[in-house]
């Protein structure tokens, strides 16, 4: 005799077993259903205000920082050749070329045999005359936009000066004359790769 009797659910369930549909739900349920999306490799979608994506079968978020750590990250081996990047030069032609110091030696060598070295060269320092127009524009607007109507005298003194500078033609100014240099600089780094 038995001490507990099977309920319905339970017959369910065990039939459901036999069958092999695991799964399946053996009485009614009540609520609502979650809608659940499949997503494969390379998708990107934003959930909770947060955007997604599936790299090599994990899914990650993707934060606004990711392109910056990617610049910023250093690899274990040089990607050209393979070799482990140890030495501290090997770090800094890493974030200029994106390989090892002796990569770049290499291929330096190569263009200086070539005879294409001083071409190379002259590319360098355009590019590193472009990024540092483009900060002494940034840091020249940031001046000119600061407000110092007040100034501080030897003896405590808060004086506030009348008069100033014209802040509208002054940024006109240094935006004009910094897209003329920028424009020779391009010019130039477009006549050296021809």
């Amino acid at each position: 005799m038995l001490k507990k009797e099977f309920k319905k659910k339970d017959v369910k369930r065990a039939r459901n077993l036999i069958r092999g549909n695991t799964g399946a739900s053996s009485e009614t349920q009540i609520g609502y259903k979650k809608i659940i999306k499949k997503y494969k490799e390379g998708d990107i979608w934003t959930e909770n205000k947060k955007t997604w994506t599936i790299k090599n079968g994990i899914k990650q978020t993707i934060s606004k920082l990711d392109k910056i750590k990617k610049e910023i990250f250093i690899p274990l081996c040089c990607p050209k050749c393979n070799n482990i990047i140890r030495h501290h030069l090997d770090k800094s032609n890493y974030k200029l070329h994106k390989k090892c110091h002796k990569c770049v030696v290499e291929y330096e060598h190569k263009l200086k045999i070539e005879g294409k070295y001083n071409k190379y060269i002259k590319k360098l320092k355009t590019k590193n005359s472009i990024t540092s127009l483009k900060e002494i524009e940034s840091y020249l607007l940031d001046a000119v936009n600061a407000s110092n109507n007040t100034y501080v005298s030897e003896d405590g003194v808060v004086e506030r000066w009348v008069g100033g500078l014209d802040k509208q033609k002054l940024t006109k100014e240094i935006k004009n004359n910094s897209e003329e240099r920028l424009k020779f600089l391009k010019k130039q780094l477009k006549d050296e790769k021809n």
